[in-house]
This record gives C-alpha cells, structure tokens and sequence, in this order.
C-alpha cells in the first residue's frame, strides 16, 4: 500500500526536478498532480505491451498516481497496472493505486452474447437483482461492490488497493429515483467502509461524468453535501469512528469546467457553491478527468486561455489548467505511450497558476 513514508521519499527522489506544488498532500503522504489513466485502448495483447511500458516509464519519472477501474479494457487495464507496479524500479509504498466499480466488467474481450454474460456473472450469481441493473450494465448494489473490490485484488495482485471508487452512481438515475439511489450509494458505502476497516482498501470515493458538476435540475444530478452525509451514515453503521469517504473524480478542462463554475451543492448556511469549492472546504480530494478532453486539447486550447498558461505544448498547458484550480489534487491523463507519457511528465516542470491568477484567467 502506499505510505507517507514510501511516497515523501518517492518525492525526494526527484528532488527539485520538477515546478512548484507538483506534489501535493495525500493522506499522511503526497501524490503526484498529474496521474495516468488507463482507460482507452483495444482490449488487445498489443495495447497492454504499450500500457505496462508506459506506466513503468510514468512511474521511474515521478508520477506516482495510477488510476484505472475494474471494467477499464475489460480487465486488462487492472492486470496491466499490476504487471507495471512489479516491473518498475519502485516501491510499492510510493505508488497510489485508484480502482472502481460499478459497470460490469468483461473478461479480457466482449463476449458474444453480453447479456447472456451479465445475465450468467451477475444476477445469476446473485451479485444484484435486475433492478438494481441499468442499462443492462451498471450496478452498485452492496455485494457487486463487494466482489469488485476481490477482483481488482486478484487481477492487479495487490493486497490493497489506496483508493476505491462508485463508478459514475448517477447512472443509477436512469432506473431509480434520487432517493432511491442514494440510498443505493450508502449501501454501497458500507461495504466500502468494511473494506476500509479490513485494510483492503485506503479510503473511497465517487468517481462520476456528470452528477457534480450539473445544476440540480438536471436529471442526472447529485447532491454531493447529501453523498458526504450518506458517507457518515455508513461509517457509522459499520462502526466506524469517522468516514472514508476521501475523494471525488470528475471531469474538467478547459471547455469543461462546470465543476469551477456551476454553483450546485449547498452549503450549511444555506448558499449554494461549486463542487470544486464544496471538496475543497470539507476536505475531499480532487482528481479531475479528460484532462486533455480525450485529446482535443493536446491539438489546440481556446487562445484567451493558451496565452497565459505554461507548458511547451498543448497538451502540457491544458494539464497546467487543470491542475491549477482551487482545489484539485491531481489531473488525470490517459497514456498508452512513453512518448506522450514524457510529453505530460514535462508538464510538471512547469509551476501551475496560483489560485487568484487562476481566477483572474477564468474570469
């Protein structure tokens, strides 16, 4: 697992090579601001000789931040990542391992018939009922949850996985009332909160598309001040003194950044505020997603923001942004290559804006 000891001397290996603030607080030890993503890519043996060599590569030049899930490449991401953390030249205790469950998951490549395998691996395993189902494929039902966690285990071969997340529970909207599911998110915390206590797994968090960052109209919305408390329901339930609940994923950029600017969550005094700012005061982790808006801004990034952010490239400027806003703890980037693994490595050579800065050139 990763410790504050094996990740503050993963830092200072790198001593002074990279800009201001590049590693950030993380639990009683740092992470990198920058990460890898494992989720694009062929499900093929090809794409997974270009992931272990990229994250090796990621992990030997200061990103200590993997994050994958348990359906990314139909399990081969999971297996990639493992085979990565056990070639490199690292120690495990360095390297925060972030995995996911929710949508279910094929094994190695697409199955023939997936509703037949859904039908066969998952309500007929008694892993959730068909209500519990969305979309034929989406569930965060207590012991789906549960099984999840064992397969990340078994297919990263790791005895502890740092961060565990509910993958995108507003899909859960699509099939249930808002109450409903988040009725279904505490149920699934609980299970998180047992793996918590039986140091499966570090802490927790929700990982979602479009749930934080929409106004509360919206049907896919989620009230994140009403997820924190769902949180210490279950802590308390399980008996556990205080909540695992430690982080939140979603996405931002440069032409997504609703997170920043969409005054969604309320607040105690009544106010409503950004997701970005409501983590931020109660102490959840940022981890943003597309950080490269699935590659459109490695291209080109809107000219009145270009101007003032640093980096040589555009994908190293529109990591920049990401990373500069109030609050985020780290932006994710998606590499299944050394070469584009060094270009978003350099990015962190470069100090990020400062808060007001950041402000000033979203205004």
């Amino acid at each position: 697992m990763a410790t504050g000891r094996g990740t503050w001397a993963y830092r200072d290996r790198f001593g002074d090579s990279f800009g201001r603030t590049f590693f950030r607080r993380f639990g009683p030890g740092v992470v990198s601001s920058i990460g890898i993503g494992t989720y694009l890519g062929d499900p093929s043996d090809e794409v997974d000789d270009r992931y272990r060599e990229s994250l090796v590569f990621a992990l030997e030049s200061g990103i200590n931040l993997v994050d994958t899930a348990s359906n990314y490449r139909h399990g081969r991401s999971e297996r990639v990542v493992g085979d990565a953390l056990r070639e490199a030249d690292i120690d495990r205790e360095a390297v925060v391992v972030a995995s996911k469950a929710g949508f279910v998951p094929f094994d190695r490549s697409r199955p023939e018939n997936p509703g037949q395998y859904v039908r066969e691996t998952v309500l007929d395993a008694g892993l959730a009922e068909a209500d519990e189902l969305a979309h034929g494929s989406h569930t965060i039902a207590p012991t789906f949850v549960d099984e999840m966690v064992d397969r990340s285990l078994d297919l990263t071969g790791l005895d502890h996985i740092d961060l565990y997340y509910l993958h995108n529970p507003e899909t859960q909207l699509a099939i249930a009332d808002r109450e409903t599911v988040y009725d279904r998110i505490e149920a699934a915390f609980e299970v998180l909160e047992r793996r918590v206590a039986a140091d499966d797994i570090g802490r927790y968090g929700v990982a979602t598309w479009e749930a934080f960052r929409v106004a509360p109209d919206d049907e896919a919305y989620l009230s994140l001040p009403e997820v924190v408390r769902r949180a210490e329901r279950a802590a308390e339930t399980v008996g556990n003194e205080e909540s695992s609940l430690d982080a939140i994923q979603l996405p931002f950029n440069v032409v997504m950044a609703d997170a920043f600017s969409v005054d969604a969550h309320e607040t105690a005094d009544g106010e409503t505020t950004s997701a970005l700012w409501y983590a931020h005061e109660h102490g959840l982790h940022v981890f943003t997603s597309a950080s490269l808006a699935q590659g459109d801004l490695a291209a080109q990034i809107p000219e009145v923001v270009d101007d003032v952010l640093s980096g040589e490239t555009s994908a190293q400027r529109a990591l920049n942004f990401s990373r500069s806003a109030p609050g985020v703890t780290a932006a994710l980037v998606g590499a299944s290559s050394p070469e584009h693994v060094a270009e978003n490595v350099a990015a962190g050579t470069f100090d990020p804006l400062g808060a007001r800065a950041f402000d000033s050139v979203f205004e």
